[in-house]
């Protein structure tokens, strides 16, 4: 659009959302000289990455995971600590934390002079939004940047004291001896971990064949032989047939007949697109049964100059590919359109316990395209690193081309997966004949390291040639 056009508008580009998505956006286009106003109807900015998704989350996930694993030390034991934490105390230094990630991000709005306009924006017409009914606001280009929320079936009773949601769930009072978590996704198998961890009994109730099925075969069975080793009783093809909330309990009716009882119940099936009161009726932008919109690969909705990103779009649901595709759609809108950012080479992060990361093909997809590839394993209990923290649990395992023995795929089940991952990753994307697992056999890794895996790994794929 020409500047003497987007002058008759209030902003060249007005973001609604201020989590990783419109952050993205909106400091992509900023710092390109555009003027920029975002909308937030929370009290705080961050969206729901910050304050009721990624970041509690795994706040919340490092103080189980630390705490009871210095509980089991048997120094600690033999000191005579037994303690039993609540759930108020373990989550204590979460706020601390969300408090720290809104200043550091206030602060990216204040040093580029983007606006933040509090309240619900939603649409008047094309190019014009009221923020909570206000005066209007036009602006030349949009970025709709939602985000989600758990999908609430309407026969569910979410105002039942022991009935949560994966939002709600973070403000649990007491801790439990039992919980069934219904939906074996990423959040019903994170939370499922984390509660086992805390000694809780667990029930995960998948209403799919597998768990994580877009993960490698050989790393979901090793999720699945990990938790059931830790305790978790999963129950694969189960559908809920109706959920009965009690006094003293939660009770869950399956259709194959099967009944669970449990002290809460989580419900972590799907999410909900934060559409329905953004003024859509007044738009062509139609949102699916789930509140999700459809965007092109430029991001651009029907409306070519009103963009979507993050949760909101659906797949891949990442904090962090939300914040890449906000940056996409802010260098489409400047004119940068060669650029993609890799959007398709963004890993998977998974925080169970151990973690889960992949990045790249699986073995199931390479063999249905007729790839000829190898494969290279590492054992974490073989590396000493691994050994001295006692976090032997775990493997990382490379997928290489068999004759120009270019990486394929990186799949890690174990201790810092999400960090290791981003190695393979970079080699992956490098230049033909600098992207092979030879890399990983002709350079040095620190001694003892984690990341020496990618070493023990390689050799071991390469002894399979002949």
């Amino acid at each position: 659009m020409p500047h003497a056009e987007r002058a008759k508008y209030d902003y060249d580009l007005f973001v609604i959302g201020t989590g990783p998505g419109g952050e993205g956006a909106a400091m992509q286009v900023a710092k390109g000289g555009w003027r920029v106003g975002v909308a937030e109807r929370y009290r705080q900015i961050g969206g729901g990455c910050t304050h009721w998704g990624t970041i509690p989350s795994k706040a919340l996930r490092y103080a189980v995971t630390s705490t009871m694993k210095a509980l089991s030390n048997p120094v600690m034991r033999e000191l005579g600590f037994t303690v039993s934490p609540t759930m108020e105390q373990l989550r204590r230094g979460t706020q601390a934390i969300i408090g720290r990630q809104v200043t550091m991000r206030q602060s990216f709005y204040d040093r580029n002079n983007v606006p933040i306009h509090r309240g619900q924006a939603r649409f008047l017409d094309e190019h014009t939004v009221s923020i909570d009914n206000g005066e209007p606001i036009t602006a030349a280009h949009f970025v709709i940047s939602t985000g989600s929320r758990p999908y609430r079936p309407s026969d569910v009773d979410f105002t039942h004291r022991r009935i949560f949601d994966s939002d709600t769930i973070l403000d649990m009072e007491d801790k439990p001896t039992t919980i069934t978590v219904y939906g074996a996704g990423v959040v019903g198998t994170e939370y499922a971990s984390m509660f086992r961890n805390l000694g809780i009994k667990v029930n995960l109730v998948n209403t799919r064949e597998k768990l994580l099925e877009f993960l490698d075969d050989e790393i979901i069975d090793a999720l699945s032989y990990h938790l059931r080793d830790q305790g978790v009783i999963i129950r694969h093809n189960e559908t809920m047939d109706r959920i009965e909330g009690r006094d003293d309990g939660v009770v869950l009716h399956l259709k194959s007949g099967k009944v669970l009882k449990s002290d809460v119940f989580l419900w972590a099936n799907g999410r909900q697109g934060n559409t329905d009161d953004l003024g859509l009726q007044h738009l062509p932008i139609e949102a699916d049964r789930r509140g999700q919109i459809q965007v092109d690969e430029q991001f651009q909705t029907c409306l070519p100059h009103i963009y979507a990103v993050g949760d909101v779009i659906g797949i891949p649901s990442l904090a962090s590919a939300a914040y890449t595709q906000g940056r996409a759609a802010g260098m489409h809108m400047l004119g940068h359109t060669s650029g993609n950012l890799r959007l398709n080479d963004i890993p998977a992060g998974i925080y169970t316990s151990p973690e889960i990361s992949s990045v790249g093909s699986t073995e199931r997809e390479l063999t249905e395209q007729c790839v000829p590839y190898e494969v290279g394993h590492s054992q974490f209990r073989s590396l000493a690193r691994a050994q001295i923290t006692g976090e032997t649990v775990g493997m990382l395992k490379l997928l290489f081309h068999r004759e120009t023995k270019r990486l394929l795929g990186v799949h890690c089940f174990g201790a810092n997966a999400s960090e290791i991952v981003h190695i393979g990753q970079a080699i992956m994307n490098q230049p033909d004949e600098h992207n092979t697992v030879e890399y990983f056999i002709e350079t040095t890794f620190n001694y003892p390291t984690m990341a020496e895996a990618y070493r023990v790994a390689a050799l071991n794929g390469i002894n399979r040639l002949f």
